[in-house]
C-alpha cells in the first residue's frame, strides 16, 4: 500500500513539473514588441543577399533572460540558420561578456554565431538593419525566408514559433522566342515549261562526222542521251516539245573548219536520235556552239601542268581566236600545245542534247503524289498547296519547301519560304544562307522580317530591330508582334544579367 501511494505521489510531481517547464517557456521573456520586416532576398552573381530590418516599440528584455530571432533559409529538404539576432537582459548580457572573457569568441569558427548581440535592459525603440550575405547555391533559389522566435530563450526548438517572411523566388528563366513568319504563295504557271540537258563526247573517226554506236566511248555517251529521253517521253502528264544539240568544238584548225565538223556531228546524233525515237523530224534544232575556249580554260585551271598562267594568259588576254592558236603553237616550242592536244582537246568536242517539254497542271490531291515520284514536274505554287494540306511545322511540310528550294535553287520565293522554314526549326545557319540568295527590294516585307527573326535569334537585338521596323513601314502585321518578342527578350536579357552580376 504504501508502495503505490509513492509511486502516485512521484507521477503527481513529474506532471507539476512538466506543466511548470511548459507554463515557463510559454512565459515571454520580453515586454514590448519586435515588428520583423523582409526587404530582399536576392542572387546577385555569386551571392546571395538577404536584408531584413527589425522594427523595435518599447522592447525590454528580462534580466535574466534573452531571445533570440533566427532567420532561416527553409527547402522541404533543408533549413539554413543565418546569423541570429541576439537581445539579452542585463544578467544575462553580463553573463555572456563573462563567458567572452573566459573562453573568448571567433565569429569565423563559432558555430552558434550571431549577426548582433545587444543588452536590451531598458526599453529600446528603433530599427536594426539586418544586411547579410552568404555564397550563393543553387538549391537557394527554391528557398523560402523564414524567422524563427526563440521568445522564452530555453533554445528549445520545439516550443519556437516560425513565421514565414518570403517566398521562394525563382530563377529567371531565359524566355524563348516565339517567331512569327510569312510564307509567299508562288504565282501560279499557266504553262509549266521544262528542260533538261545532258553531255556527250562522241568519238569520230579522224575529220568524220558519222557516228559509229559502239565506237570507243560512245556507247555509253549515247546511253546518257537516251536515258534522260526515256525518263520523261513515255510519261502522259509530260508533252516534249523540241530537241535542241548543239556542238562544240575543240579550238584547233580554222573556225570554219570546225563549224563545219561540229555541225556535221550535231547532225549525226540527231539522225542516230531519229532512230531510236519517233519523234517529228521538225522538233530537231542544230546549232554550233563555236569553239570551246571555255571549256580548254576550265580544264587547264584544274589540273597542274608546265605553263599554267601563260596558257591561261594567252586565252585571256589575246581577243583573235587565230592569234590566240598560233600563240598557243609557238609557246615553249609547242611542248605544251601538244600535250594539250592529247590530253584535254578531246574533251572539248562536246554535244549537248537539250529537251524543251510541257508538264501538264495538277490540282492537289496528284500533286501530293507527284511530289513522292517526281517532284521537278510540279510547279512551285503546287508544291506550296501541297505543303499547306500537312499540319504547320511538320515535318512533312518542312520537307516540301526543302524540295522546292533543291529544285528552284535560284528562285527567291523558294529561297525565302526555305529561310522561314529553316527559322521555324531554329536552324540559323541554313536560314542565312538562303536569305543570301535573295534581293531585299523584291520583297520588302517578307524578307526584312525574316532577317529581324534571324538576327533576333542570334542575340543581335539592335539589328533585329531595324530590320523589323523596316518590315512593320511595309505593313507587315506580324513584324509587329515579333517587335513585342524583341521587346520580351531584351527586357528578360537585362533581368538574366542583371542577377548575374
Amino acid at each position: 500500500m504504501m508502495n503505490r501511494i509513492i509511486k502516485y505521489i512521484t507521477a503527481i510531481l513529474v506532471i507539476f513539473q512538466v506543466g511548470m517547464s511548459h507554463s515557463a517557456a510559454q512565459t515571454r521573456s520580453y515586454t514590448g514588441n519586435v515588428l520583423v520586416k523582409a526587404v530582399r532576398m536576392e542572387q546577385v552573381g555569386n551571392l546571395l543577399h538577404v536584408d531584413i530590418d527589425f522594427i523595435f516599440d518599447d522592447l525590454k528584455v528580462k534580466s535574466a533572460h534573452g531571445m533570440d530571432l533566427i532567420p532561416q533559409l527553409v527547402t522541404p529538404e533543408r533549413t539554413y540558420n543565418l546569423p541570429k539576432v541576439s537581445f539579452k537582459g542585463r544578467d544575462e548580457y553580463l553573463s555572456h561578456e563573462r563567458k567572452l572573457a573566459l573562453i573568448g569568441y571567433n565569429p569565423q569558427v563559432d558555430t552558434d554565431k550571431a549577426y548582433v548581440i545587444e543588452k536590451v535592459s531598458k526599453k529600446k525603440n528603433g530599427t536594426l538593419n539586418y544586411r547579410y550575405t552568404l555564397p550563393y547555391e543553387s538549391w537557394m533559389a527554391y528557398a523560402a525566408l523564414d524567422m524563427q522566435y526563440d521568445e522564452c530563450g530555453c533554445g528549445d526548438t520545439e516550443l519556437m514559433r516560425v513565421e514565414g517572411l518570403l517566398d521562394p523566388t525563382p530563377p529567371v528563366e531565359e524566355y524563348i522566342v516565339t517567331p512569327y513568319l510569312v510564307y509567299i504563295q508562288p504565282p501560279r504557271e499557266e504553262i509549266k515549261r521544262r528542260e533538261i540537258h545532258a553531255e556527250c563526247f562522241l568519238d569520230f573517226e579522224v575529220n568524220q562526222t558519222v557516228i559509229r554506236p559502239y565506237y570507243m566511248n560512245n556507247p555509253q555517251e549515247l546511253a546518257k542521251i537516251r536515258n534522260m529521253i526515256n525518263d520523261i517521253k513515255d510519261d502522259p502528264n509530260i508533252t516534249i516539245n523540241r530537241l535542241d544539240i548543239t556542238g562544240f568544238a575543240s579550238p584547233e584548225g580554222t573556225l570554219a573548219g570546225n563549224q563545219r565538223l561540229s555541225e556535221g556531228r550535231s547532225k549525226a546524233l540527231a539522225n542516230y536520235l531519229a532512230t531510236q525515237y519517233d519523234f517529228p523530224r521538225n522538233i530537231y534544232h542544230i546549232s554550233f556552239g563555236g569553239e570551246n575556249w571555255a571549256g580548254l580554260v576550265k580544264a587547264v585551271e584544274a589540273g597542274h601542268m608546265e605553263y599554267r598562267n601563260q596558257i591561261l594568259d594567252i586565252i585571256e588576254y589575246t581577243p583573235s581566236s587565230a592569234e590566240r592558236k598560233d600563240k598557243l603553237k609557238k609557246l615553249a616550242g609547242g611542248v605544251p600545245y601538244r600535250h594539250m592536244l592529247r590530253t584535254i582537246y578531246p574533251s572539248l568536242r562536246v554535244a549537248i542534247c537539250k529537251v524543251d517539254y510541257n508538264v501538264k497542271n495538277f490540282d492537289v490531291e496528284e500533286a501530293k503524289v507527284v511530289i513522292l515520284t517526281r517532284p521537278q514536274d510540279l510547279s512551285l505554287n503546287e508544291m506550296f498547296l501541297v505543303a499547306n494540306t500537312y499540319q504547320y511545322g511538320s515535318q512533312e511540310f518542312v520537307d516540301v519547301f526543302e524540295t522546292a528550294v533543291r529544285l528552284f535553287p535560284k528562285d527567291e520565293i523558294a529561297n525565302l519560304n526555305a529561310a522561314i522554314s529553316a527559322l521555324t526549326r531554329n536552324d540559323m545557319v541554313l536560314a542565312e544562307r538562303y536569305l543570301n540568295r535573295i534581293t531585299p527590294e523584291n520583297y520588302p516585307a517578307e524578307y526584312n522580317n525574316a532577317m529581324g527573326v534571324l538576327a533576333l535569334l542570334q542575340g543581335n537585338y539592335e539589328r533585329a530591330e531595324t530590320y523589323l521596323q523596316t518590315a512593320a513601314a511595309n505593313g507587315l502585321e506580324v513584324a509587329k508582334q515579333n517587335l513585342e518578342e524583341l521587346a520580351r527578350k531584351k527586357a528578360n536579357a537585362i533581368e538574366i544579367e542583371k542577377r548575374n552580376k
